[in-house]
């Protein structure tokens, strides 16, 4: 199966942290899964560092993606499908960023873990 883990549950993953329920922390660690972070989740994480709303734990973003590359995930680049399909999407979700994470996971027919339900407004299923 294919994952698409959003912005804040690969955080969690990467720090271990509590807050990422054991359905999703089995998801992502299930060897038969292929897990990927979009760009979009480092564009979103780039910018909140840069506007000091986002601190990685010491580590530089360059640092975290390494990190992230160290788990085996794929980084999910944003094609031009992902982009003309975000902008198919219905407006139940504002967010730019998880908007693209759900065009790219309905795109790619991929499952998405996180803990956002407004994520269940789309013909996705949702990890957590």
């Amino acid at each position: 199966m294919k994952v698409l883990v959003d912005t804040q549950s690969i955080i969690w993953f990467s720090l271990n942290s509590t807050q990422l329920s054991q359905t999703a922390r089995l998801a992502i660690e299930d060897e038969a899964n292929e897990c990927f972070v979009s760009m979009a989740t480092f564009w979103e994480m780039s910018i909140k560092i840069n506007l000091g709303k986002m601190d990685m734990a010491g580590l530089l973003l360059a640092e975290f993606m390494d990190k992230v590359d160290e788990f085996n995930f794929f980084t999910l680049a944003i094609s031009r499908g992902h982009v003309l399909a975000n902008g198919q999407l219905p407006l139940h979700h504002r967010d730019p960023f998880d908007r693209l994470i759900i065009a790219q996971a309905i795109f790619e027919q991929m499952q998405v873990v996180s803990n956002d339900p407004d994520f269940d407004d789309y013909p996705i299923q949702r990890i957590w």
